[in-house]
């Protein structure tokens, strides 16, 4: 069985390969993947897994605008720490939903799940896939303002002041091209998912950033980049070496 993993945690996605393989040794994990982006073109570039396991909660959003960008055409079992969104999951017809951390007993659940498919039954779920792919028409509409509260009022900030927005410790700070600082009380995870991406960028765990706001981009040791910004950043901006490719293209490209 050739599986592929989206997920954009290190330690998460070892330690799901090490329960795979115990669990059946002759698992191959093709890849491992960090983003909605790099899923969308490694499908569109490589020969389709048997199976993906993916985290819905990925560094450049949700997990399900997957199915807005391409059709589907591979059995799921999503991973997540979040089981309010289990619903969504079996909407999607994914073949199970593991809550993390992950049990040994109800991965070889799964596993044991997907083995007893016939060749009928997997025709049947990407058929239920391809229904859930928006029409090639729709247009995504992205939001131009975030509601930011200050004090005992709500003040519109328009994403053209926006710098970036950063997280951590579940609290959430947007920073003005301005240099001025605003707490807000949304996740990146919620945030993300209605920006525009050819403008704003998920970087890490930590970041979002705005394009135009990207100064200078150096090459760090271990083929991490380093992102400066005209302004001051509460720590350093960095992109991953998985993620470096995939930013670099982002910045360029119009």
């Amino acid at each position: 069985m050739k599986v592929l993993i989206i997920e954009d945690e290190t330690a998460a996605s070892e330690n799901l390969i090490a329960m795979l393989h115990e669990a059946d040794p002759t698992i191959e994990v093709l890849q491992v993947l960090e983003s909605v982006d790099q899923t969308v073109r490694w499908l569109g570039a490589n020969p389709a897994p048997d199976l993906i396991f993916m985290d819905i909660h990925l560094s450049d959003g949700s997990a399900f605008s997957l199915f807005q960008q391409m059709e589907v055409t591979v059995p799921i079992v999503f991973t997540t720490a979040y089981d309010q969104y289990a619903l969504d999951a079996f909407t999607v017809n994914s073949i199970d939903y593991l809550l993390k951390p992950i049990k040994t007993s109800e991965l070889e659940r799964a596993l044991e799940k997907f083995k007893r498919w016939s060749a009928s039954d997997v025709m049947d779920y990407l058929k239920r896939m391809m229904k859930i792919r928006p029409a090639d028409s729709a247009k995504p509409e992205y939001i131009t303002s975030l509601l930011v509260p200050v004090k005992d009022k709500l003040m519109p900030v328009s994403l053209d002041d926006v710098a970036c927005i950063y997280s951590t410790d579940r609290k959430t700070q947007i920073y003005l091209k301005s240099g001025r600082m605003m707490l807000y009380n949304r996740s990146l995870d919620s945030i993300i998912v209605g920006l525009d991406p050819a403008k704003f960028f998920r970087a890490n765990k930590q970041y979002i950033v705005a394009r135009d706001c990207v100064k200078e981009i150096v090459i760090w040791f271990d083929s991490r980049l380093l992102v400066n910004m005209p302004i001051e950043l509460p720590e350093p901006l960095f992109i991953s070496k998985n993620k470096a490719a995939e930013f670099k293209n982002w910045v360029t490209t119009s």
